[in-house]
Parts: C-alpha cells; sequence; structure tokens
C-alpha cells in the first residue's frame, strides 16, 4: 500500500455480536452462508457488514449504524444489510473519504471460517469497493457461546 504525503487518513473500529437462531437463514458479509441457523436481528442480523459498516462511519465522523438505522424503526424490519452497507458507502464518499483498508476478526465455533473466508472477502471487497480486506476467523476455545461477534478496523483516506 502506498500513502500519499497529501492525503489524510482516518481509523475506525467497529464492533457488532448478534445471538445465535434456530430457523433463519445465516447472513455474514453479504452471503448466505448455508447452516442451520441464523443471527437475531431487526435486520438480517449481518454481523460483520454492520461492524464494518459501524468502523467506516466512525472513521468518517458520521453517526453509528444504530442512529442511521435504529431497530426502532419498523420499516427497516428485516432490511438486507448490504443496503445498510451501500449507504454507509455513499455517506463515506460524500464527505469525501475512500475505504484504503478492512481488516476483520470474526469470532465464532460456527460456521468454520476458513471454508469460507475467500467467498466472504471477495465479496466485501464487492460490496465496499476496495481491493484490500482481511479476514481472520477466531474460535471460542471451547466456551460454546451462543453468539458471533465481530471486531473491525478500516482505514480511510481524502
Amino acid at each position: 500500500m502506498n500513502f500519499k504525503k497529501d492525503e489524510k487518513y482516518r481509523v475506525g473500529i467497529g464492533y457488532d455480536l448478534h445471538k445465535i437462531v434456530k430457523g433463519k437463514k445465516l447472513f455474514l458479509g453479504g452471503v448466505n452462508v448455508k447452516n442451520n441457523f441464523g443471527l437475531r436481528g431487526h435486520s438480517d442480523g449481518d454481523v460483520i457488514l454492520h461492524s464494518i459498516c459501524d468502523a467506516i462511519l466512525g472513521a468518517c465522523e458520521l453517526p453509528d449504524i444504530g442512529e442511521l438505522f435504529p431497530d426502532t424503526n419498523p420499516k427497516i424490519k428485516g432490511i438486507d444489510s448490504k443496503l445498510i452497507a451501500k449507504k454507509v458507502l455513499e455517506l463515506s464518499k460524500q464527505k469525501g473519504y475512500k475505504i484504503v483498508n478492512i481488516d476483520i476478526v470474526i469470532i465464532c465455533d460456527k460456521p468454520k471460517i476458513s471454508p469460507i473466508k475467500k467467498q466472504l472477502m471477495e465479496n466485501l471487497r464487492k460490496v465496499f469497493q476496495t481491493q484490500n480486506v482481511n479476514i481472520k476467523g477466531k474460535t471460542t476455545e471451547g466456551k460454546k457461546c451462543s453468539y458471533i461477534e465481530v471486531f473491525s478496523i478500516v482505514l480511510v483516506s481524502r
């Protein structure tokens, strides 16, 4: 990555966690992952997209995802998180920012991240219009957690 002397760089951190529930589709990074459970949420529960969106919003000095897409708004119940990501990307561009890098840590026991990592990264590159996306999958080391947790760090420039 080449940094340009005249560009302004900012970093944002994002975090999200959603509880595992049976009988829902599982969406991660905008990908429908075949599984026997999904994630509880006012939207489709895509914990990866939510975490990245909050990181972008933070880096661009914009309100967080909960303020922009409140779970009290019945009009967005079940919204596809790719639409949230699209809006966040538009808002960041309106402020003159572009995404330089996205780094993600996904903490879960299921699904295993390594078999779907490449697909997730390819989709995230398309959604956020950057080639610099990295994902690390971590387990809960046998704690048998009933959620999926994601941390994201995003670098933007203008």
